[in-house]
């Protein structure tokens, strides 16, 4: 049987099938970003149920029954409202520096910080994260499947196009995502998952419209623990970003592959070398120059190697040890 040559429409269904097949690999990444997953909710109950605690303490029942009451009888009173986010603070010592650089300890000052429980609220991420992280980030982490079983949403586009700047592509699939979550309505206008989530998480506050204009006192220990919750979703959306990217990663380098293939039987042995099973009549039935040919068991190799590339301690003191060895037995050699 002839050879068939690897035109582009081949090249793209067989980069589809490895890209769906890597996507459902089980590698490190993945598995972290499933674990983090299972943990959001759990994680989410834990943290609205410490602020709750803190704000009826400040604010309490009898407190929101007596501003309703005057909101309802008088037309020109407006105190009360529902509201998810919060800023709470404790009184604790701070760091400065004086005019001479030197370490100065403060005491007694105002610690304080936002917390946001809407579905697109702030998050925190590693100090060393110099990527500008979108609102959304969180919920398309979240509902990442839901996004991309619906037509012209993607829930990594955000990921997909991080360091690029505002373009059509990007805003057609930012605004179908949204449009999807039910965030796109505005403040008080959410729809759908946007709704539940923050329907769930909602309190009666008093004061005025900005976060009902008030920083609520919290104990240390309160204030440490609401922290915590901000900085495990960062590593949840974090976990997402590095397990995209090392698809997306992969896939560069597989495209630069397939680029330089001719044949197609070269573009299904590195397929399957990858572990995904595709026949030349699969890809035939379902609907050059100048570079590099990589062979596809190297390639195969070298992809793989860029993927579960956390090591364990044991891992890192074997190889430094063989690194040692290596070391010793070249200077033997020169002696």
């Amino acid at each position: 049987m002839a050879r068939i040559r690897l035109n582009q429409e081949y090249r793209n269904k067989i980069a589809n099938r490895i890209k769906q097949g890597l996507f459902q690999e089980d590698t490190q990444e993945k598995r972290k970003y499933d674990d983090l997953k299972g943990q959001q909710i759990d994680l989410n109950d834990k943290a609205w149920d410490m602020a709750e605690k803190i704000v009826r303490r400040h604010y309490t029942d009898d407190d929101v029954e007596k501003a309703y009451y005057l909101q309802n009888k008088f037309e020109n009173v407006s105190t009360i409202a529902k509201d998810s986010c919060f800023h709470f603070h404790y009184m604790g010592t701070q760091e400065k520096r004086d005019y001479n650089d030197n370490v100065v300890i403060e005491d007694n000052v105002a610690i304080e910080k936002h917390f946001d429980f809407k579905l697109n609220g702030d998050i925190d991420v590693e100090n060393n994260d110099s990527h500008y992280r979108n609102d959304n980030d969180y919920a398309y982490a979240l509902f990442r499947d839901e996004i991309n079983a619906q037509e012209d949403c993607n829930a990594d586009i955000l990921i997909e196009q991080r360091e690029k700047d505002d373009n059509p592509h990007k805003r057609k699939f930012t605004e179908n995502n949204d449009k999807y979550l039910g965030l796109s309505g505005g403040r008080n206008n959410e729809t759908k998952y946007g709704r539940e989530w923050n329907e769930k998480y909602q309190l009666d506050l008093i004061g005025r419209d900005y976060c009902r204009d008030r920083s609520i006192a919290c104990s240390e220990q309160e204030f440490n623990f609401l922290i915590s919750w901000k900085q495990a979703k960062g590593q949840f959306v974090i976990a997402h970003e590095k397990w995209i990217n090392s698809v997306l990663k992969q896939m560069k380098e597989i495209k630069i592959g397939l680029k330089g293939y001719k044949w197609l039987d070269e573009a299904i042995e590195l397929a399957n070398e990858l572990g995904i099973e595709i026949t030349d009549h699969e890809i035939i039935r379902t609907n050059s120059t100048g570079l590099v040919i990589y062979n596809p068991k190297n390639l195969a190799e070298r992809i793989k190697g860029m993927k579960n590339t956390e090591k364990t301690r044991e891992q890192k003191i074997a190889e430094r040890v063989a690194y040692m060895q290596q070391q010793q037995n070249n200077s033997d050699n020169l002696n």
